[in-house]
Parts: C-alpha cells; structure tokens; sequence
C-alpha cells in the first residue's frame, strides 16, 4: 500500500494587502508535517506555484527550505515531488536539483529537454508507482509564435501542443512503464474549473479552457495545480487541491483541503483531508453605524488575526463619514482583527460616464482585470465581449512571462 498527498500552490512569500503571510504559512508547515505522519503518507506531491515570486525574498526561500529541512527530519520516510507553477523560476527551483535529489526529493521546475525526465518511478512498500511530474507548459514550450497571428490561432495551438505534449506523455509511459500505477502532475487551467481573484488574472489567459481529455486515459489519477478553489474536474481521479491557504477575499467561505490518496492493489481511494483555518478573510457590508457594532462585538477563535474588507454603504454623500472610515483602521488597531480594505458608497452619488470608481474607493481594491471588466461593463457594446476579457488576460500573462524571464 502506497499513501500519497496531494497539495499545490503554496506561493510562499504571499502578501495581501500588504499583509504578509509568512506566520501562516508556517502553520501550514506544521500541520502538513504532522499530517505526514499521522496518516503514514509516502509521497507528498507539490503541483507547482512554490513561490509567489519567481524572485522570492530572501525570507521565503528560507522558509521553503527550513520546511523541507524539517520533512527529511520526520521518522517517517516521504518521498517529495515539486513541480514549478507559472509563478515559479524553472531555473531557481532547479538550482539545488541534484543535490536535493541525493534526499529524495524530486524537483521539475520546467519542461525538461528529456520527455523521460519528468517520469519518477518508485517502489514503496513493495508497490510499484511511476509520477510524470509535469510543470507548468510555457507558451514557448509547446508552439512557435508567428508575427501576426489573431489570438483564436494562438488558442488553438496551445491547445493543440498541451494535447500533443500529453500524447508524449501517455506514449512514454506506456511504452517503459505500462500496467503500472501511474499519476499525472499539472498546472494549468482545465476547462469548467472555478477560479478565484488571486489567480484569474493569470488565468494562463491563451490557455482557458484545457479540456480534462487532453490528459488521456492511462493515468490513474491527476494531480492538478493552478487553481486554489478544491475541486474536481468531471471525476474524483482528476483534482485541484487547491492553495492551503485563503489568499483573497473571494476565497473567504472556501474550505481548504489536501487530497490524500490509497493506492493498494493496484485500486486507488480518495479523501479529502480539510486544513484548519489559521485566520479568516471576512467581508463586513453596511452603514457605518452598523459596521461599527460588528467591529465592537468582533470575536474569534483563529491564531492569527483575522483580515477584514469593509464596505460602507450610505444614502448621502458625507465628508464626515469618508473621515471616520479613513480612522477605522487606527482605531481597532488593538482588535482580534486587521482592516485591510475599506470602501464607500453613497446611494445618491452622480455617475459620471467616464468614471471606473465611487468617491472614497481606492483603485488598489482593484485587480487590473477588475477595472478592465469595469470599463466594459460601462459600454453596452464590449460589456459581455468575451474576446476582449480573453485577450486582455492573454496580455496579462505574456507580462507575467516576460518578468519571470528578465528574472
């Protein structure tokens, strides 16, 4: 019998709002570790996104590496994997490969040269298992770019090289490795996946919307990272993990969870293992009064402070409550909780054509993806334009990879 963890997108290193979140993280760590043990697991496998930066901090690379420090320490002997995410340095990850390797730890930061690298065959237990340990796909991965082509073409042949690339994949293993259990490491967007603000701005943009299929039929399971929402993508052998933490308030009512999985006989079992909740993400909506009397009564049981958006809705237009909310944060600085956002709203404000926000709201509330969809939402023409949404995530993204490569 082989016991496998399933869990991606880490993103140490993370802030919101300025709000670090190293502490939590840590906590994290604990459980995880903790978890590694109780329920005798042999291979934790990481679906990419280790790092929020592809130059993380000083601090979080400590801490990445004080975690695997403290998981070679256990008992109990675990086998780790690592992918790298569309947030990862493939070239940062790698560096200590070979060195880490000599610790069974296995680390595929981006597309090797080798197809046969990214296979990882094990035997545990006296049950054999192979890991095609595949990270996150880049644009120049899988096609060549020509000057000129419309976006439809670029869709269609990033979908056309992911498709091939798992072909690959599902030929190799059969080839070396078949009849045996065989799981699939991702990260990418699968088509019907429920996203959530901290990642649909790269929403690997020229990528939505990857058929489940592309994966083929030999894997036995699929160990999906990218999206921090758990889910399942149309059967239980086919998986987000989801982030181990909340990282923006559209997550707030989430359940995090790792996937823990059985294999024995050659029959695999799922379960779901919920994580605690280190702190809350809480939404606080109504007048000022009313805001204020939530704020007084506030209580929690959460080891960290809680992080709360607040949002302030009056009939009038007043400079005197823009002034008392500019002090809220000052004023419950003492609280079990920390203010991180705060916006306000008065019923009977002018709308100016031109205008993407309310008096007294902060443009740093905002996602750039939010403001576009905001300027959208004010033409009747482009609102529900799906091209243009489709096309702006494609620039987003094409930023993000041209960052991560000057890195």
């Amino acid at each position: 019998m082989i016991r496998i963890l399933h869990t991606s997108d880490w993103h140490i290193g993370k802030q919101l709002k300025k709000v670090d979140f190293y502490e939590d993280m840590e906590l994290f760590f604990e459980w995880l570790l903790t978890t590694i043990e109780n329920e005798e697991i042999d291979v934790l496998l990481m679906s990419g996104d280790l790092f929020d930066l592809a130059n993380p901090s000083q601090t979080a690379m400590q801490q990445y590496y004080g975690f695997l420090r403290r998981m070679i320490d256990l008992p109990r002997k675990c086998k780790c994997i690592l992918t790298g995410g569309n947030h990862d340095s493939a070239l940062l990850l790698n560096a200590p490969k070979q060195l880490l390797q000599l610790l069974d730890i296995s680390i595929v930061g981006g597309m090797p040269e080798q197809l046969s690298d990214v296979f990882i065959p094990m035997n545990i237990n006296g049950q054999d298992l192979v890991v095609a340990a595949v990270p996150y796909l880049r644009d120049r991965d899988i096609r060549k770019s020509v000057a000129g082509e419309s976006y439809d073409e670029k869709t269609s042949q990033l979908r056309a090289g992911l498709k091939a690339y798992f072909d690959e994949v599902n030929t190799h293993y059969k080839e070396h490795f078949k009849d045996i259990p065989f799981i699939i490491m991702a990260h990418l967007f699968a088509s019907g996946a429920s996203v959530t603000d901290s990642e649909r701005d790269i929403q690997i943009g020229n990528q939505a919307g990857i058929d489940s299929t592309v994966f083929g039929n030999e894997a036995t399971y699929v160990a999906l990272g990218h999206i921090h929402r758990p889910q399942r993508i149309g059967s239980d052998f086919i998986r987000y993990s989801g982030s181990p933490l909340p990282f923006s308030f559209s997550e707030r009512k989430d359940e995090k969870s790792v996937v823990i999985l059985t294999l024995e006989n050659n029959e695999l079992k799922t379960t779901i293992k919920p994580i605690p909740s280190f702190r809350k993400l809480v939404h606080v909506k109504g007048s000022l009064q009313e805001v204020k009397k939530v704020l007084e009564n506030y209580a929690t049981n959460s080891p960290q402070k809680d992080l709360l958006e607040v949002q302030i809705m009056e009939p009038t237009y007043s400079v005197t409550v823009i002034q008392e909310v500019a002090n809220l944060r000052s004023q419950y600085e003492n609280s079990p909780f920390e203010i991180v956002s705060e916006k306000v709203l008065f019923e009977n404000q002018v709308k100016e054509t031109g205008t993407l926000l309310q008096k007294g709201d902060q443009i740093g509330n905002y996602s750039p993806l939010e403001l576009f969809q905001k300027r959208l939402d004010q033409d009747e023409v482009l609102k529900n334009d799906e091209r243009l949404i489709h096309a702006f995530q494609q620039l987003i993204e094409e930023i993000h990879q041209e960052q991560q490569d000057k890195n």
